[in-house]
């Protein structure tokens, strides 16, 4: 791997809306670091990126800056959007979110392996009205 190819893959999982998967690796990993939560498999991440992007809510990830280095990569970005379903407890609220949001990703043979996810919930129920 090189910081080129890295830069490479990220950019273009990034610039896909999240919605192509061919650059993850068959047995990918994506923890949720808030809880420990994982998700295996392109599969299940593509499940988890459905529900977090299309199902809890109608939102995007506007990156603010992305960093590279050889087979690592940072994504630093807010995620924004309407709460349209359920999340972390909390029934569709209808209410406009920006929440940051920061994934870390270990590359592979050019193919995302992990990704640590560090979504910011403690903003999201400060802007949703939640206790």
């Amino acid at each position: 791997m090189s910081i080129d190819s890295t830069r490479e893959v990220i950019t273009r999982y990034v610039e896909s809306g999240h919605a192509d998967l061919s650059m993850m690796a068959e047995d990918v990993v994506f923890t949720n670091m808030a809880t420990g939560d994982e998700h295996r498999g392109r599969d299940d991440v593509n499940a988890m990126l459905d529900f977090v992007y299309h199902t809890a809510f109608d939102a995007n990830a506007e990156t603010r800056s992305m960093i590279f280095a050889d087979g690592n990569a940072v994504l630093e970005a807010d995620f924004v959007g309407k709460h349209i379903g359920e999340f972390a407890g909390v029934p569709a609220t209808g209410k406009e979110v920006r929440i940051p949001l920061c994934v870390v990703y270990d590359l592979e043979n050019d193919m995302i392996k992990r990704g640590r996810v560090y979504f910011e919930v403690p903003a999201f129920f400060s802007q949703v009205g939640a206790t």
